[in-house]
C-alpha cells in the first residue's frame, strides 16, 4: 500500500485520462450547439454515413466510460480523505462535508456560467451521502451498494424495456437550443440555464444512485488493494480487465444499435463495466517505461483534474458558441476529434507548466484553503 503522505501515481494518471476523456463526450455537445441527438441513436433507423460512424466509434469508447472512471476516482479520493482523518484523529465526515458543499457550489457556478451538463453538483451531493455511509463501515458500504445498485439496474432495464416496446421514443427537438447557442449572447445563455434550472438539472438527481454506487466502488477498490503494485493488486486488476473485456465490451457495443433503445442503458448501466476495464488496462500500460513521458504529463493533468475540467469547458464554449469563434455546427467529425485532441494536449502542457510553479491547480488551491478555513483550531 502507499506510504503515508505519498501520492499513488496510478491514481493521478487515471484521473488525467478520465478528465481528458470526459471532454471526448462533451465536445460533441459543444460542437453541435447543445443538440443531444448527436450523442444518441434516437434519430437513426438504419446505418450511418462515414461522419456519423466516426462519431459513434468515439462515443462507444468514451461516452459514460470516462465519466464512470472519473466517478470511481472521486470515490478513491473520498477514501484517501477518510484515511487521512483517521490517521490524524479528526472527526469524520467533519471538514469533508464543507469541502463537498464547496464542490457543489463550484458546480452550480459552472452550470450557470459555462455548461448545463455540469457533473460537479451531482458529485458534491453524492460525496456528502457517501461520507456518512463510509463512516458506517464496510458492512454498510456493502449493503448500500447492493440495494442502490439493484434499484438503479432495475430502473435502467425498465427504461430499456419501454424503449424496445415503444419505437417512437424521442428526445424531442433541440432547434431552439441550437439557435440560442449559435446566435445568442453569453448573458442570454445564462438566462436560459437559470430559467430552465430544474429541467436541466434532472440528470444531476437521476445519476445520484449510480454515482453513489461508483463512489463506494472506488472506496472498495482502494481498500481491497486494486491500485497497489503488489501481487494482490495485479490479480485484482486482472479480474477487472476480464470483466471489462468479456462483459463490458459486448454490452457497450449495443450503442451501435439504432433507434435509441440502448442509449441510456449503455451510458448509465453498461459503461461502468468498461470503465473498470480501463483501470486495469491503463495500470498495465503504465508499466511500459518507454511511455513514461506521457504518463508524467497525464499525471500532472490528474493532479489538477478539477481545474482541467472547468478549463476544457470554457475553452470549448469560446471555440464553438456564437459569442466566441462560432465554430458550432460547421465542422465534421474528424475536425471535432482533432479539436478534442488539441484541447487535451494544451491542458497537458498547461498542467505541466503550472505545476512547475505552483503545488496545486487553481481550483484545487481554493479547495485546500477552504478546507483550512473550516478546519477546527
Amino acid at each position: 500500500m502507499e506510504q503515508r503522505g505519498e501520492r499513488i501515481r496510478l491514481l493521478d494518471i487515471l484521473r488525467g485520462f478520465a478528465i481528458l476523456g470526459t471532454l471526448g463526450t462533451n465536445i460533441w455537445i459543444f460542437a453541435h450547439l447543445g443538440d443531444l441527438a448527436y450523442l444518441t441513436t434516437f434519430d437513426h433507423s438504419g446505418w450511418w454515413g462515414a461522419d456519423d460512424l466516426i462519431r459513434m466509434i468515439v462515443l462507444f469508447l468514451v461516452n459514460g466510460k470516462l465519466l464512470g472512471l472519473l466517478t470511481i476516482m472521486f470515490g478513491v479520493g473520498l477514501e484517501l480523505k477518510y484515511r487521512q482523518a483517521m490517521r490524524k484523529g479528526k472527526a469524520w465526515p467533519g471538514v469533508y462535508l464543507w469541502v463537498s458543499l464547496l464542490l457543489f457550489m463550484e458546480g452550480l457556478l459552472h452550470f450557470i456560467l459555462v455548461i448545463e451538463y455540469d457533473i460537479l453538483m451531482s458529485y458534491g451531493l453524492t460525496a456528502m451521502i457517501a461520507a456518512f455511509i463510509v463512516k458506517g463501515g464496510d458492512r454498510l458500504i456493502s449493503i448500500t451498494m447492493k440495494v442502490i445498485g439493484s434499484i438503479h439496474a432495475v430502473c435502467i432495464l425498465g427504461i430499456l424495456l419501454i424503449g424496445l416496446v415503444d419505437a417512437n421514443m424521442s428526445l424531442g427537438s433541440f432547434v431552439e437550443v441550437t439557435a440560442l447557442y449559435k446566435d445568442g449572447t453569453w448573458v442570454e445563455q445564462i438566462q436560459y440555464r437559470l430559467s430552465n434550472f430544474l429541467v436541466l438539472r434532472l440528470e444531476t438527481i437521476f445519476v445520484i444512485p449510480m454515482n453513489l454506487f461508483l463512489f463506494l466502488l472506488g472506496v472498495r477498490f482502494m481498500r481491497s488493494g486494486v491500485f497497489s503494485q503488489d501481487e494482490n493488486g495485479r490479480k485484482l486488476r486482472g479480474k477487472l480487465l476480464k470483466i471489462g473485456l468479456y462483459i463490458g465490451l459486448p454490452l457497450n457495443l449495443l450503442i451501435f444499435v439504432p433507434g435509441g433503445a440502448f442509449d441510456l442503458p449503455v451510458r448509465y448501466l453498461f459503461a461502468p463495466l468498461l470503465s473498470i476495464g480501463y483501470i486495469a488496462a491503463i495500470a498495465k500500460m503504465v508499466q511500459y517505461r518507454k511511455w513514461d513521458g506521457l504518463w508524467r504529463r497525464l499525471e500532472n493533468a490528474g493532479k489538477m483534474s478539477l481545474s482541467c475540467y472547468v478549463m476544457q469547458n470554457i475553452i470549448s464554449s469560446i471555440l464553438f458558441y456564437g459569442w466566441g469563434l462560432a465554430l458550432g455546427g460547421k465542422l465534421n467529425s474528424l475536425t471535432i476529434i482533432a479539436i478534442w485532441f488539441g484541447i487535451s494536449l494544451f491542458q497537458i502542457w498547461f498542467a505541466s507548466v503550472w505545476l512547475r510553479v505552483f503545488r496545486l491547480g487553481p481550483m484545487e488551491t481554493v479547495r485546500k484553503h477552504a478546507a483550512g478555513i473550516f478546519e477546527p483550531r
